[in-house]
């Protein structure tokens, strides 16, 4: 179409700020997993999108463009609106569909027809997914946070990101805190595509050969899956392994699960009774019950710093041990000295 500007998806990702991301897929595929930062305006819904593709399947690429047609014709007029409405804000669109094809020219038209500029991902979303995956190929200068469960790395990383450092939060893009308790009171977690889609959006916004801090993850994080690639470059870097007293981790393990729902505490701790083993199991069900949660919390962390040794056994990290102090009534207020030394430690200063 003649006043279309096609972009490819290393051009458009470049100038990202400049547009407004419009996905015109429909609502389940915007659901499974989208270029971060787009807005969902569908040309063909759920259901007229299973009617389509049935009608092709049935009677081919012409009939099935045709009932297309029918089917999003009576609603030009609403998605005429809410795509001006877009434009309003300042920026000018920028759509995609699953390859660049009949559902963006069709929103481009649109456009057109208002006298707007229009710009069109080639290849559409798939084009995102493709270079999302090979973008993880590309060496990352990672150093990874480790340390027992309740030592506090993930406020770590949000101090560190304050401070303007590289961070990514890959439990927070995950809405999973990667334990079996992880996902009591997170948001529904993201398909593993989307997830992918976050990590490699965020990565791209880095400075090259700068330190990207990361937590040390098993790979599954609740349903979602780290990249294999991104997942193996993690573990022959450096790390740093923060170290807490007990008493500590106590307390802050209180504040953060003390007031989650208790039949949801004992349901994933009952997930756990393998191994913890039946009376240390019963045990913290007893403590639940009486609403002893510093007795559940030291149950639990038997079985947790155990399982902690031996994951960090597999690894070939070369780990430095920082010991630090958390202040405040809750412990949830990092030392300053800790932090400047933690920051240090990540540009490999002495």
């Amino acid at each position: 179409m003649h006043g279309v500007k096609p972009w490819k998806i290393e051009s458009a990702l470049a100038n990202y700020k400049q547009f407004t991301w419009v996905d015109v897929r429909s609502e389940n595929e915007f659901a499974k997993a989208h270029i971060p930062t787009a807005i969902n305006i569908p040309i063909l819904s759920n259901s007229d999108r299973v009617a389509v593709g049935t009608c092709y399947k049935q009677s081919g690429r012409i009939a099935a463009v045709r009932l297309g047609l029918e089917l999003v014709g009576p609603k030009f007029p609403t998605i005429y609106d809410q795509l001006l409405e877009l434009y309003s804000n300042g920026k000018p669109l920028l759509f995609y569909c699953w390859r660049g094809g009949l559902r963006s020219q069709i929103a481009s038209t649109l456009m057109y027809w208002a006298g707007e500029s229009v710009n069109i991902i080639e290849g559409g979303y798939k084009s995102y997914r493709n270079w999302a995956l090979q973008y993880f190929e590309k060496h990352q200068h990672f150093v990874v946070l480790s340390g027992c469960t309740g030592s506090g790395k993930t406020q770590i990383l949000h101090e560190l990101r304050k401070e303007n450092l590289h961070v990514v939060d890959f439990e927070g893009l995950a809405h999973h805190k990667g334990s079996v308790l992880g996902g009591i009171g997170q948001l529904p977690q993201p398909s593993t595509e989307h997830f992918e889609n976050l990590i490699a959006f965020e990565l791209l916004q880095f400075e090259d050969n700068k330190p990207i801090v990361v937590e040390n993850e098993s790979r599954r994080i609740g349903s979602c899956i780290l990249p294999e690639v991104l997942w193996k470059n993690m573990q022959n870097v450096r790390a740093i392994e923060i170290t807490t007293d007990i008493n500590t981790r106590i307390d802050r393990l209180y504040a953060e699960y003390a007031n989650l729902p208790i039949n949801k505490l004992k349901e994933q701790t009952a997930k756990l009774a393998k191994r913890l083993g039946g009376q240390n199991e019963k045990l913290a069900q007893q403590a639940l019950d009486a609403g002893d949660f510093r007795t559940w919390i030291s149950i639990l962390l038997v079985y947790y710093d155990k399982a902690y040794t031996n994951y960090q056994a597999l690894f070939n990290h070369q780990i430095e041990s920082i010991s630090i102090e958390w202040l405040g009534e809750n412990k949830n207020q990092i030392d300053p000295t800790s932090l400047e030394e933690i920051i240090k430690s990540i540009y490999n200063e002495s």
